[in-house]
């Protein structure tokens, strides 16, 4: 049973992102396939080289870097909110794969949980 969790929200300023990312280390610690799908504003969480220190909060960038040693199959980006948010391959954390998405990209998963 794979699940695909979707993040819409920003990388600070709301703690519901960094639940949904505590339940994709949380299944995949127990051998569930799990995936990570950005959307909307949650592409910002993808933003290379960010400082919050002047929000004084940590980088979202290192829990990321960890998400394949905790067995994270995926990391995906919607391609059309990284556009809008002025994000390109260059400018994505490494091992993040652009997408669109959508219902093909849905219908791959078992189970899909939405954090917004």
């Amino acid at each position: 049973m794979s699940t695909l969790i979707m993040i819409d929200q920003p990388s600070y300023g709301s703690w519901s992102g960094r639940e949904a990312l505590d339940m994709a280390f949380s299944l995949a610690a127990f051998d569930q396939p799990a995936s990570l799908l950005f959307t909307g504003a949650g592409v910002t969480w993808l933003r290379r080289a960010q400082d919050p220190a002047s929000i004084a909060q940590k980088s979202v960038e290192k829990n990321l870097a960890a998400a394949p040693i905790f067995g994270i199959e995926a990391i995906f980006a919607d391609r059309s909110a990284c556009e809008r948010y002025g994000l390109d391959e260059a400018s994505l954390i490494n091992g993040v794969t652009l997408t669109d998405a959508n219902g093909t990209l849905l219908k791959q998963y078992d189970h899909t949980a939405f954090a917004g």
